[in-house]
């Protein structure tokens, strides 16, 4: 298996790199609120997840 015979800059390495950055997280609406969800994720603001109560959230007083 080949292995490197010389030392690549970190100035190489990075711009290599710099393909591999992070996106934007994929972002959907919840099916029972309309609220603004992170996929594959249970919604902050009503607590359900593919349609089925996650958890329950309590109501601030």
């Amino acid at each position: 298996m080949p292995n490197p015979k010389h030392r690549h800059s970190k100035q190489r390495r990075n711009k290599r790199r710099t393909h591999d950055k992070a996106v934007a997280p994929a972002v959907t609406k919840c099916s029972n609120c309309g609220a603004t969800v992170r996929m594959h994720r249970v919604c902050p603001e009503c607590g359900h997840y593919r349609g089925k109560l996650a958890i329950v959230k309590e109501v601030a007083v």
